[in-house]
């Protein structure tokens, strides 16, 4: 037995960071499936396990897809299973194992200090304890004012023990961007409620800005406090800045193209909180005001973008993140105008950030066109091929890969095989596709030599 556990240890020791991030969230989707299939977890007779495994892989990737619906399929410990998962997975399974070695005074190796620069931000190691702590305890300052912000919202409509649980578990669910509901068509039903928009919204931008730009100002904050004053650095600007026009940009387009379908009618103040709350929601969180299936073509398809785009590094969310995107941009114009440095905020991008942008782009794009031949190959039907909605199958799988969970209505209809693509993707999404890269590519130092460099016509 002392042989077997010590070849364990060996093997875990031996073990790239990158599959331990990938194995912590595997583990704790199989140990979410074990939770959710117990009779206890369900009002009616259990979930079969293809169906628990769903719901856990979602819960712990933060994405909000569902084939049965939290409401009403999962009792008060279901929905605690599944509330405890989102936490997991919105900070992270591994993040949450080092705040556990500090808690208990231990030391951080490096595969530990590896997992926290890569999730959150390079920070040098004598600020990793600190870090650590402060991810933590704004985490849960923020939740729980939500939680009670919520309380105040529902405590009129259910008794205050449901009001509590169901504030906490929105706030955790907004927060950590996963889009779960107790509500079967989310908050379609309180679109006009300003209360419970502005508090959904905040939580949900305030998570998806990511953890450095969050630590920047509490350092920034402490720092104003003893004297000092300092500048904000290049990842933050280009993060808050790009934040800022994705909002804005498709809140204006999701009003321009819906004025005429599903916001006529609405006065003006639901217009104003429809539009910026699907804008919102649309890139990592999955939450909804307005009846997705139903909107127009063209505002799915700008739904389509903002679910590829995402969150930001370091935060809760998936997608290819907003400081990709705004060196994809920047990587465009300075091709245009001839450079061939990429320059945002009067700083140029190093080339391996150009690089990894890049890569992650091109991964992402693969990841989606896979996924989706694979998904409309589970569902379609050779008899009636009529029958498949591209669109909608589109939306299925950039929201699964995204990390969304906003759906057309395909979700409750997938077949075992289409469930096994989306967790998949899912899984890919939250982990992170260059993650994966590291486990399943055997790397290489740069050697010596450089091969001769010949010209190959582009365009």
């Amino acid at each position: 037995m002392t042989r077997v556990s010590l070849a364990v240890k060996r093997y875990f020791q031996r073990m790239h960071p990158a599959s331990l991030v990938i194995l912590s969230y595997l583990s704790m989707a199989l140990l979410g499936m074990l939770l959710l299939s117990l009779p206890i977890a369900s009002t009616g007779d259990p979930i079969s396990p293809i169906n628990a495994l769903f719901t856990s892989t979602s819960a712990i990737c933060v994405t909000g897809l569902v084939v049965v619906d939290t409401g009403t399929a999962f009792t008060a410990f279901g929905k605690t299973v599944i509330m405890a998962l989102i936490q997991l997975g919105g900070l992270g399974v591994m993040t949450f194992s080092v705040f556990f070695f500090l808690f208990l005074g231990k030391g951080l190796g490096l595969k530990e200090r590896w997992i926290i620069t890569e999730s959150f931000t390079p920070a040098p190691i004598r600020e990793i304890r600190s870090l650590v702590k402060s991810i933590f305890l704004f985490t849960f300052l923020v939740e729980g004012t939500g939680a009670l912000l919520l309380f105040f919202h529902w405590r009129h409509e259910m008794s205050s023990g449901s009001a509590l649980f169901t504030g906490l578990f929105h706030s955790i669910s907004a927060f950590c961007n996963a889009g779960f509901s107790f509500f079967s068509d989310s908050f379609v039903n309180y679109k006009g409620s300003l209360l419970l928009n502005a508090t959904i919204l905040s939580l949900i931008v305030i998570g998806g800005i990511g953890f450095p730009v969050i630590y920047e100002f509490i350092m920034r904050f402490r720092m104003h406090r003893a004297g000092r004053r300092t500048n904000l650095s290049l990842h933050s600007k280009v993060v808050l800045t790009t934040t800022a026009i994705l909002i804005v940009v498709g809140a204006l387009l999701l009003f321009l193209l819906e004025r005429h379908n599903q916001i006529a009618g609405l006065s003006g103040k639901e217009e104003f909180l429809t539009s910026l709350f699907q804008s919102i929601t649309a890139r990592t969180a999955g939450f909804n005001t307005l009846n997705i299936s139903a909107l127009g073509g063209a505002t799915l398809f700008i739904l389509i973008i903002l679910m590829f785009v995402g969150a930001s590094p370091g935060s809760c969310g998936g997608g290819i993140k907003t400081t990709s995107l705004a060196v994809l941009v920047g990587i465009l114009r300075n091709k245009i105008k001839g450079r061939k440095s990429v320059d945002l905020f009067n700083r140029t991008v190093p080339e391996e950030t150009v690089s990894r942008a890049l890569a992650i782009f091109i991964l992402a794009v693969l990841t989606v066109t896979v996924g989706l031949i694979l998904l409309l190959l589970t569902q379609s039907n050779p008899q009636d091929p009529g029958r498949t909605n591209f669109l909608a199958y589109l939306f299925e799988t950039v929201s699964a890969f995204g990390t969304v969970g906003l759906s057309m209505g395909v979700t409750p209809t997938l077949t075992f095989g289409g469930k096994i693509v989306i967790i998949i993707l899912m899984l890919l999404g939250r982990a992170g596709l260059l993650t994966v890269a590291y486990v399943f590519t055997r790397r290489v130092s740069g050697g010596l030599y450089r091969y001769a460099e010949e010209k190959v016509m582009i365009g």
